[in-house]
């Protein structure tokens, strides 16, 4: 896996549009029928970087994030645009790794070579799943065929790609997800998240799923799936860096593991949260949510900070606990004691350890086994304690 670096620091920006809102979709993405006036947006973003640099203005940036919502919307001019801006206020690493996550559509695969010349250098695309029918109760508007056809252009246009499936989803069985997973790696090259289907609050899936209209499988179900994407990524050499997250080696998303590794990060635009570290102590950072109001919130202030607290040495040490632990590579015990002043509690280790879910690695690292990775949360909620 890319090795720590302790001096990483991230750049988040967040695009919240989108075409339309997946049913299963909790993420701050909005749907806007108007054009979306992305000069005015460009301003706000350039005015919130300015903001944000002037409160940690030494840092070298080592990777940077388009997420959304949907930043395959955006023009590439723009997105261009801020990657100056990022570079105006702060100095760049030569080997800085920029993604954009995009929709899998002909029209916006249309747009990579675009990106590409104006600094990104990876994908992220949204593909969810090689099925048509699963496609279509996913609420996504392309199919399998253009989706493939999209990861192609991106072949061409980026060095380093990477997209998403979702599984678990109603009526899957094992023998088919391994078809599908098969299918997906050969096509992805380096990189691919899985993400289990979730039912969050307030999405249409959740009603849908309380009036009994949308079975998902059970927890011994779910298991199976789970079970069978460890083992045929791993034979694939697509090995589980992070719990929903596989690569080849040295292939890792360097901008996730800045979250995960508990580095420093800015997040930039409407609901995006930052972790910064001034005078000594941890801010967390959120902005305003809805766009039109973090528009008018910046162009009043110069940001759109709604929120910013300073992180109690537990909160920190937690929040490193439960990132952490997410990576297959853990955590070192004696950076989480540095944090929370304490050390972990051995006896609560010992246990984990002999129940099969915690072991030590050669090197001292604390890390959730493959039978533990199913039961993380409980697993970092009995170290927590």
């Amino acid at each position: 896996m890319t090795v720590p670096d302790e001096s990483a620091f991230g750049v988040y920006i967040h695009w919240p549009f989108c075409l339309s809102k997946c049913p299963y979709c909790d993420f701050n993405s909005h749907v806007r029928h108007a054009k979306i006036d992305e000069q005015r947006y460009l301003r706000a973003f350039a005015a919130e970087i300015a903001a944000t640099a002037s409160r940690v203005p030494q840092r070298t940036v080592s990777t940077i994030f388009f997420g959304g919502g949907t930043p395959s919307l955006m023009q590439p001019a723009t997105v261009g645009a801020i990657l100056d801006t990022i570079a105006k206020h702060w100095p760049v690493a030569k080997d800085a790794e920029v993604t954009l996550e995009a929709n899998p559509t002909s029209v916006e695969a249309t747009r990579f070579k675009g990106y590409r010349a104006v600094g990104v250098n990876r994908v992220s695309l949204g593909v969810q799943a090689l099925d048509d029918e699963a496609l279509k109760s996913l609420g996504r508007t392309h199919t399998a065929e253009e989706a493939l056809a999209a990861v192609a252009i991106a072949r061409s246009a980026f060095e380093r790609y990477s997209f998403d499936l979702i599984y678990a989803r109603q009526g899957q069985t094992p023998q088919a997800w391994a078809a599908e997973l098969k299918r997906a790696i050969a096509e992805a090259g380096e990189h691919l998240s899985l993400y289990q289907l979730t039912i969050e609050p307030d999405t249409p899936f959740h009603t849908l799923h309380s009036a009994g209209k949308l079975a998902v499988p059970d927890e011994d179900s779910a298991r199976a799936l789970y079970d069978t994407t460890q083992s045929v990524c791993a034979a694939a050499g697509l090995p589980a860096y992070e719990i929903s997250n596989h690569a080849r080696p040295g292939a890792e998303c360097r901008h996730n593991l800045v979250y995960w590794r508990a580095h420093e990060y800015a997040g930039i635009g409407p609901g995006a949260h930052g972790r910064l570290d001034i005078d000594g102590e941890r801010h967390a950072t959120v902005t305003e949510r809805r766009p039109e109001a973090w528009l008018m919130r910046v162009e009043s202030l110069g940001h759109g900070v709604v929120g910013d607290d300073t992180l109690l040495r537990s909160q920190m040490a937690d929040e490193f606990l439960l990132m952490g632990l997410r990576l297959a590579e853990g955590i070192d015990p004696a950076r989480y004691e540095r944090l929370a002043g304490r050390a972990l509690d051995p006896r609560r280790i010992r246990i984990l350890q002999q129940e099969g879910a915690l072991e030590l690695t050669p090197g001292g690292k604390l890390r959730v086994t493959q039978s533990g990775f199913p039961v993380l949360d409980a697993v970092v909620a009995d170290l927590a304690a």
